[in-house]
């Protein structure tokens, strides 16, 4: 009965509550929950520091989500497997408000930096199971915190 929930947990929030089933560009589509996410959570108004828990947690539930999702799939990286994106939301908006303006920034630099996967990142996809699936798009989200944070304080701030 567990192991029937969990894999139902994992197929829910691992495809991003389907998101990670579009026909076109699914990791895109499931990025789109990133400003969703990070919007959500700067509402509670809880302290800067609140935001390093949830995004370590979000890092390590998506392991074993990845893997499951990966193993029923039958694929190394399944296009369907979308919350790596979604737990990278932390990161890129960690130093800016989310607001329709860095959403859209946000979204666009993640996206590019999560196709390019500039170093480290494309060697560590290489890694075995949800970690491999995983850690690129912290990368990923790293190197887009960085760039929203630097357009945020040159456009908006």
């Amino acid at each position: 009965m567990l192991i029937k929930l969990w894999r139902a947990f994992a197929l829910i929030v691992g495809t991003g509550c389907g998101a990670g089933y579009s026909p076109i560009a699914p990791a895109t589509v499931g990025s789109l929950w990133c400003p969703v996410l990070m919007w959500g959570w700067q509402s509670l108004k809880l302290p800067f520091p609140a935001v390093f828990p949830m995004w370590i947690a979000l890092f390590l539930i998506g392991i074993p989500i990845c893997s499951e999702i990966a193993r029923r799939m039958k694929k190394t990286d399944p296009g369907h497997a979308v919350f790596d994106e979604i737990a990278a939301a932390p990161a890129i908006f960690l130093l800016v408000p989310t607001n329709w303006q860095t959403a859209i920034v946000g979204f666009f630099v993640f996206r590019f930096f999560d196709i390019w996967k500039p170093w480290p990142a494309r060697q560590l996809e290489k890694l075995h199971g949800g970690l491999g699936i995983m850690i690129d798009d912290q990368f990923a989200g790293i190197y887009s915190g960085i760039v929203v944070y630097g357009i945020h304080k040159l456009l908006f701030a």
